[in-house]
C-alpha cells in the first residue's frame, strides 16, 4: 500500500507538472478536439469549394499538372492534394516565380476536369493544425514532451485517487467551489482515462520519436559518411522530359499494392534529378505512411515504404497519426473524438483553478494564524 509520505510527493508532481505544462496543455488539448474537423473546416470556411461537384472519376493527375502549368507559367507545383471524403476537389500548393521558398499559395481545382478554380481563400483548419502540432512555429518535440507530461499526470493522478469506482460517480454540487472543481475534475478524467492514454502516448510517439532517431543516426553514422555530400548536378538549361504522372502513380501502386495517394510531391521536376513522392493510406489498412519516391524521368522507384512490411516498429509508426486524429472512422467517430479531446482542456483549466484556490485558501489561514499588532504585549 502505498505510503502517505509517497502521496504527498506525487500530488505535489502532480500538481506542478499540470501547472507548468497548463497553459500550453489547454492550447494544443483544445486545438487538437477542433482539428480533427481539419477538412470541415476548411470547407466551411470556403464556401464556394462546398459547392464545386465530386466526381466519381477525378481527372488525371497529369490534366490537373497540365492547368496549374498553363494558368501558373513558370511556377513550380510543389504538391498536389488528391479529393477524398470529405473535400470533393483537388488543392495544389504552387510557389511562383521570384517567391520566396517558404511562401506558396493554396490552389483550388475541379475535380472532373481539373480546371483551376483559384487561390484558397482561408486555410483556417491548417492553422489549426499547425497550432496543435507545432505551436504554429516550434519544433515538433515540444509537443511530445507534452505529451510525456500528459501520462505523467495521469500515471500520477492514478495513484493519488485510488477510489475510482467511488469517484466516478461522486459529484458534491452544494459544497465550496474547490469541491465542485475538484469533483468534476476528478470524474472527468477517469471517464476519459482511455482516450486520455491514447492521445497522450501517440502524442508523445509523433513528437519524439523523430528525435530519438535523429539521434540514433546520428551516434551510429560514422563521421566520414556524415561530413560527405553528394555533388550536386547542374541543372539543365533545357527542361527535361518528365514521365506522366500518372503512369508513375500506376507504378507506385504496383509497388505497394492498396495504395491510396493522398498527396502527390514533385521536387527538382523538369530536370534530370527530378522526383514524384506518393503518400498516403493503405486500402482496408489503418496505416497511412505509406510511401514510394520514383525517379520522374526513368519511373524507375527509388525508394518504398510499405509500413506492412517494414517491420514491427515502422507498422507501429504508420498507425500513430490515424489512432491520434480518428480520421478512420467517418464523422462519428469525429465527434466522439472532438467530445473525448475536450476534457485535457477542461483538466488543465480546473487543474489550475483548484490550485489556484488551494493557495489562496492557505494564505487566508496564514494571516488568520498570525496575532494581531499589539497582542503580545496585551497578553503579557
Amino acid at each position: 500500500m502505498t505510503s502517505q509520505r509517497t502521496l504527498n510527493r506525487l500530488f505535489t508532481l502532480h500538481s506542478w507538472a499540470g501547472i507548468v505544462t497548463g497553459l500550453l496543455m489547454f492550447i494544443v488539448c483544445f486545438s487538437g478536439a477542433v482539428v480533427v474537423f481539419k477538412h470541415e473546416i476548411d470547407l466551411w470556411a470556403n464556401p464556394s469549394l462546398a459547392q464545386l461537384p465530386r466526381s466519381d472519376k477525378p481527372a488525371s493527375l497529369d490534366a490537373v499538372l497540365s492547368q496549374l502549368h498553363t494558368r501558373y507559367p513558370g511556377a513550380t507545383v510543389e504538391t498536389i492534394a488528391l479529393p477524398d471524403a470529405v473535400n470533393p476537389s483537388y488543392f495544389a500548393f504552387v510557389r511562383e516565380r521570384g517567391a520566396p521558398a517558404s511562401t506558396r499559395t493554396k490552389v483550388a481545382l475541379r475535380s472532373d476536369t481539373g480546371t483551376v478554380v483559384g487561390p484558397v481563400d482561408s486555410q483556417l483548419g491548417q492553422y489549426l493544425r499547425m497550432l496543435h502540432v507545432f505551436l504554429f512555429f516550434g519544433p515538433r518535440w515540444i509537443v511530445g514532451f507534452l505529451g510525456v507530461a500528459m501520462l505523467v499526470l495521469i500515471a500520477t493522478g492514478i495513484v493519488i485517487h485510488r477510489k475510482i469506482l467511488a469517484e466516478l460517480f461522486t459529484q458534491r454540487w452544494g459544497r465550496s467551489f474547490r469541491v465542485v472543481m475538484s469533483d468534476l475534475h476528478k470524474s472527468a478524467g477517469i471517464w476519459g482515462l482511455g482516450f486520455h492514454i491514447l492521445i497522450a502516448a501517440t502524442g508523445a510517439w509523433m513528437g519524439l520519436a523523430p528525435l530519438f532517431e535523429q539521434g540514433y543516426q546520428y551516434i551510429t553514422t560514422p563521421a566520414a559518411m556524415a561530413a560527405a555530400k553528394p555533388a550536386r548536378k547542374a541543372e539543365a538549361s533545357e527542361p527535361v522530359p518528365m514521365q506522366s504522372l500518372d503512369a508513375l502513380y500506376a507504378t507506385a501502386q504496383e509497388a505497394v499494392p492498396g495504395l491510396e495517394a493522398r498527396y502527390v510531391s514533385m521536387r527538382r521536376w523538369g530536370t534530370d534529378a527530378a522526383e514524384a513522392s506518393f503518400t498516403g493510406n493503405l486500402r482496408d489498412h489503418l496505416a497511412s505512411t505509406a510511401r514510394v519516391d520514383i525517379h520522374a524521368v526513368t519511373g524507375v522507384p527509388k525508394k518504398v515504404h510499405d509500413p506492412r512490411t517494414a517491420g514491427f516498429w515502422s507498422l507501429v509508426n504508420g498507425l500513430m497519426e490515424p489512432l491520434h486524429f480518428g480520421d478512420f472512422g467517418g464523422l462519428a467517430l469525429k465527434w466522439l473524438y472532438f467530445f473525448l479531446g475536450m476534457t485535457p482542456a477542461f483538466l488543465s483549466i480546473s487543474g489550475t483553478l483548484i490550485w489556484l484556490d488551494a493557495r489562496q485558501q492557505r494564505r487566508r489561514e496564514a494571516g488568520a494564524a498570525e496575532p494581531a499588532p499589539g497582542a503580545a504585549g496585551v497578553a503579557g
